[in-house]
């Protein structure tokens, strides 16, 4: 009996170990892997990389024959294979495949010894950077996972998130400024709880007064100039993508310093309002009364403004505090608890309340009412929930997962920040001092009753599709003048970077309108022919001429030139007979001559002006007509969008805009808008590669390497050829690997040129804008597209494009890029949004009601 246990042991021992290293292992993603250079990563290497890679001839100047253990010489060739293993694209499709968890096992293996080894060198963050979340396989994500991999219920780290800046300035904002309430009449006019708006010249920036303004010298370039702002202090280093990552960004020495100065111009205003910014006099609702002060060239002068006596800011504990002769514990207590209050989202603790009352009332001491109230008060701007917002859970009681969820004011302003840049409202913030925010259902009810109230502004989900889309970067790029008017646009001065920002604008209202209707979000973005357009867009939206229309243009601008010619020479030949008969007249009437002297000056005023024209006309040479471009026909409904406009603050009081329908057969959704075509351009042309990886990254949910430190990218300067000719070196054997997934996904878009207008010839020669779907996981989406609007189409109506989005969407609302273990909630939040008919809020209430949004893991 003992030789049959001992025998019977035996054989369960050598079964449990063929099924730990057989098909039957089971995998938990994300587990340390256990096991050493020896025997994970060489076998993994000998059987699937060194044939192509070996010692001889190897791939790509490739070898890894001798590849050893991951150290900080080696480490960018061991980043290159995570990338390549990852992303499927080694082995090649051709060669044999490892399972699905041995290649799994092995880009872990490499990320966790990359992530020791580079500890203190700076470290490896590539599986973190959200431009690589797809490197996470699509169908395993939305198919079914291999029985050997286990997943565990999902949650997010712990942590700190930093506010970002379009959220910071909206917070300091408040304090010192009063915005229009909701008007529903007028629902795109900016008002309380938007965003604060860039100026003209896309800078974000915080305006002191405007609203008491009533006079100043010079146009807007001297007013902006004039008035009281500052900056955005807390910086972000996107260019394109999502940028809110919590471990992006940190708040370094000198935005703290920046921060206090901030903070003191701020406190001070809150205080004493325009007093604190200008000379007494300036104060009046009298302007007249003040003229022998207004003398001399004041443009741009803080001199230069006159405010109204009007008290329109927010009149706070601040104010009161300030205004009394002394100090007392409770309106000391009040002014601490209310900046607190505006500056975290949260009621401060009593402990909190008393460390600060110490703080001011110690710098009271020292430098006396006024100085010690202002710098004791800053201080609650580099308080550290002011400038973060914890996620923490340093309450509760771990699942047997290690997840705490996250409960009252740590839910409640995590739900809060997911829509809002605003302090929770009283709804919410009542909930969360009940006790009611502790569950899914009360995230989803106070999720839900705030995505139904239109009055409630949720900028956070138009900057989700400023990140998703990237088409708010237009403004920035920075254009060759001689290229530029080439385009057929003006190149003068600021006006094609205000067309931009007025662009960005104009697309931001554009996808309220579709989110407002909130059906086939996605699909309406990529396909509407609706277009909301400035008058400077009818040249945007316009086509470029060829050779041929150009000089029929022109032609036609010399007829009309000579006819006005011959109309101003006319009118002026006219205007001088009146003239003729008129003195005519008064000379053989001497008498006449003092009733008719009004209408001798008339006259005589009317040859002077038709004179001007004429010599005008004949200077200029040329009619006022662009011959380059056929402008767009944009008419419809007048409409209002948000802007930053000479108030730089109560934006746009008339529409200035209309809703309008593109042109036929030439435009087709968001992405051949100028706004994101001229986004994804460069100094001097079209970006197709840019463009190409946009598609296979935003739509198709593919991943695209880094380009190696070896490669010079860049395309040949070769001003006679078109782009698609100079990228012919992409198509080299090394190049065209990565830039197949890319070239032919961008090239369609030259049907426009870079400053956005729609074209059909390029150079003269007409433009190629073929182009094809290689790879894209769904073979349904392969194949060649005769242009743009056949591409967009076609991706349009593919259920992996709208998947996609949803894994983009996780990322902004997360913060982190998906991993194994989220597929169920990716999986939910796309049948929400299909279920629901492609219902964007139904999206986000299935996000933030996931465990990936309310659990935390210390």
């Amino acid at each position: 009996m003992n030789n049959l246990c001992f025998h019977l042991r035996n054989v369960s021992i050598a079964i449990a170990c063929f099924i730990s290293n057989g098909y039957g292992e089971t995998y938990t993603p994300g587990v340390p892997v256990s096991g050493n250079f020896e025997n994970v990563a060489r076998p993994f290497l000998t059987n699937h990389c060194v044939d192509c890679h070996g010692e001889i001839g190897p791939e790509g100047d490739l070898s890894l024959h001798d590849l050893g253990p991951i150290d900080e010489i080696n480490a960018g060739i061991w980043r290159s294979v995570w990338a390549q293993v990852t992303l499927k694209e080694m082995p090649p499709a051709d060669a044999s495949q490892p399972e699905v968890v041995e290649r799994l096992k092995f880009s872990e293996w490499i990320v966790s010894e990359l992530s020791r080894v580079m500890r203190d060198k700076g470290g490896f963050h590539d599986h973190r950077d959200p431009n690589k979340g797809n490197f996470v396989d699509h169908d395993l994500l939305f198919g079914r996972l291999p029985d050997s991999i286990e997943l565990v219920p999902t949650s997010s780290p712990a942590r700190l998130w930093r506010v970002t800046p379009q959220e910071h300035i909206t917070r300091l904002n408040e304090l010192i400024n009063t915005e229009p309430a909701y008007d529903p009449s007028k629902p795109g006019l900016r008002t309380w709880g938007d965003v604060v708006p860039t100026n003209h010249g896309g800078e974000l920036k915080l305006y002191f007064g405007t609203d008491r303004i009533i006079q100043w010298q010079g146009g807007t370039v001297a007013y902006a100039t004039s008035v009281k702002s500052i900056p955005a202090v807390l910086s972000s280093a996107r260019t394109h993508g999502l940028e809110n990552y919590p471990d992006f960004y940190t708040v370094n020495s000198a935005e703290a310093t920046q921060i206090m100065d901030v903070a003191d111009d701020i406190i001070r205003y809150m205080a004493y309002g325009p007093y604190s910014i200008a000379e007494p006099y300036q104060i009046t609702d009298d302007p007249k009364s003040i003229a022998d002060k207004m003398v001399g060239d004041l443009r741009g002068l803080p001199t230069a403004l006159v405010y109204s006596t009007k008290v329109v800011r927010p009149l706070t504990p601040v104010y009161d505090l300030m205004k009394e002769d002394g100090v007392t514990e409770p309106s000391l207590r009040a002014a601490i608890d209310y900046l607190f209050e505006a500056l975290t989202f949260r009621q401060p603790l009593p402990s909190e309340s008393d460390v600060y009352i110490k703080i001011v009332q110690e710098s009271i001491d020292k430098l006396g009412k006024e100085d010690g109230a202002v710098l004791g008060l800053s201080s609650i701007f580099l308080d550290r929930d002011a400038l973060f917002r914890p996620e923490l859970v340093t309450e509760g009681n771990p699942d047997s997962h290690g997840r705490v969820m996250m409960q009252d004011w740590e839910l409640g302003l995590a739900v809060n920040h997911a829509l809002r840049y605003l302090k929770p409202d009283d709804k919410l913030r009542r909930a969360i001092l009940d006790g009611r925010m502790r569950t899914k259902e009360d995230v989803r009810r106070e999720v839900e009753r705030m995505l139904a109230d239109d009055s409630s502004r949720k900028p956070r989900i138009l900057r989700f599709f400023r990140d998703y889309f990237d088409y708010d970067l237009g403004g920035y790029i920075c254009k060759d003048n001689r290229a530029l008017a080439d385009t057929g646009v003006s190149n003068r001065g600021t006006a094609h970077y205000q067309a931009m920002f007025d662009a960005t604008a104009s697309t931001d209202r554009l996808v309220e309108l579709i989110l407002a209707d909130d059906t086939d979000v996605l699909s309406r973005l990529l396909t509407t022919d609706q277009v909301i357009a400035t008058e400077a867009d009818k040249i945007y939206f316009g086509k470029e001429r060829t050779k041929e229309e150009k000089t029929a243009a022109l032609e036609t601008a010399k007829q009309k030139l000579a006819e006005r010619i011959r109309d101003q020479s006319t009118k002026l030949a006219a205007a001088k007979e009146q003239l003729t008969e008129l003195e005519a007249f008064i000379e053989a009437h001497p008498d006449e001559a003092r009733s008719r002297k009004k209408e001798l000056a008339e006259k005589k005023r009317a040859v002077t002006e038709a004179e001007k024209q004429l010599a005008a006309t004949k200077k200029s040479g040329r009619n006022d007509e662009n011959s380059g471009v056929a402008k767009a026909d944009l008419s419809g409904p007048e409409i209002f969008v948000r802007v930053s406009h000479r108030s730089f603050g109560n934006g746009s009081m008339k529409p200035e805009r209309v809703l309008a329908t593109a042109p036929q057969g030439q435009r087709l959704g968001i992405l051949t808008h100028p706004s994101w075509l001229v986004s994804h351009s460069d100094a001097m042309d079209n970006h197709a590669i840019r463009r190409g990886r946009w598609i296979r990254e935003r739509l198709l949910g593919g991943g695209i390497p880094d380009v190696p430190i070896t490669v010079d990218a860049m395309l040949p300067d070769e001003p006679k050829n078109t782009l698609r000719e100079r990228m012919r070196v992409t198509r080299e054997e090394y190049c065209w690997t990565c830039h197949q997934k890319m070239d032919p996904l961008g090239l369609p878009f030259e049907m426009y040129n870079h400053a956005g207008l729609y074209r059909e010839t390029e150079l003269n020669q007409r433009v190629d804008t073929s182009g094809e779907i290689i790879d894209s996981g769904d073979p349904s989406l392969d194949g060649k597209v005769a242009d743009a609007i056949e591409m967009i189409r076609k991706i349009s109506e593919s259920e992996r494009a709208e998947q996609v989005f949803v894994r983009h969407a996780f990322r902004f609302w997360m913060g982190r890029n998906e991993t194994l273990h989220d597929a169920p909630v990716l999986q939910d939040a796309y049948h929400a949004y299909r279920e629901n008919g492609g219902s964007m809020n139904s999206l986000i209430v299935s996000l933030l009601t996931s465990d990936a949004f309310l659990y935390r893991k210390r």
